[in-house]
């Protein structure tokens, strides 16, 4: 059984100083369903179970724009550290009481980082034809799913950005303020923390949905999301895999804040 999770806080508790990656993610579109903790178990990594808020779990879609990734330091790259992404993700804690979450796919539309993930992290990441719309107020994802398949698995989510949350809930700090990630590397899980400032939130409105990526993974959902918000994005460092207490006396880092379209 796994120690009482830690807290679930709005910004990271653990700075990174030395990030071995730094991205941004931008426009981002949270798309949350609750489902019964026992529908998903079997989709975790051993030593994982699912994290939940008031007895229930949640299966997260969520397309954005990854924007210049760089490595230990470095500048990010322009083009192919630049790309649309949707991920579908479920949430999960561990035996020392880690929150984090577990990526069931990821469908990004440049092949080298794709082919970089699955080869270095082990991270279920496919190759897709992926673009982002936007309008003042709109934001249309759209993913097919080239390699390495199924090809049937695509997506079109359609919101229109509504009011800034300035005091979001419990539940909504639970769905987006995740500190880390949990997966498996030959056999053994890993723990892999991230950090960046507070997400600045909107309500959204769903104006379509047509997506077939959660039955890909695993996952039966039914009706409307639960939860729908919009982000226009954070800067983000992920520390190295075991280092997490070591970063913590590497000293807070000066977030430079990402262009956004809002």
């Amino acid at each position: 059984m796994p120690r009482t999770p830690e807290p679930v806080t709005p910004e990271p508790t653990v700075p990174i100083g030395r990030p071995l990656l730094t991205q941004s993610w931008l426009d981002l579109a949270f798309l949350h369903w609750k489902v019964d903790p026992a529908a998903v178990t079997r989709l975790l990594p051993a030593g994982t179970v699912p994290d939940t808020f008031d007895g229930a779990t949640y299966v997260g879609l969520v397309p954005f724009r990854m924007h210049r990734v760089g490595w230990l330091g470095l500048p990010g790259i322009p083009y192919l550290g630049t790309f649309a992404e949707t991920n579908v993700r479920l949430y999960s804690v561990d035996e020392q009481g880690r929150r984090g979450v577990v990526f069931r796919s990821l469908d990004a539309a440049r092949l080298v980082p794709v082919l970089a993930a699955r080869v270095g992290f082990r991270l279920p990441y496919t190759w897709s034809r992926m673009r982002i719309d936007s309008t003042a107020d709109t934001r249309t994802y759209t993913s097919a799913r080239r390699w390495p398949g199924p090809r049937s698995a695509r997506s079109r989510i359609s919101i229109r950005i509504g009011r800034p949350l300035t005091a979001p809930t419990p539940l909504e700090h639970f769905l987006t303020a995740r500190w880390g990630l949990h997966h498996t590397v030959a056999g053994r899980l890993r723990y892999l923390r991230n950090a960046h400032p507070r997400w600045r939130l909107y309500r959204a409105r769903l104006l379509e949905c047509d997506e077939t990526l959660l039955a890909a993974a695993g996952l039966h959902v039914t009706g409307e999301p639960f939860s729908v918000l919009y982000s226009p994005g954070v800067p983000v460092r992920f520390g190295r895999p075991g280092r997490a207490f070591a970063e913590h006396s590497a000293g807070e880092p000066r977030w430079t804040i990402p262009p956004s379209d809002t």
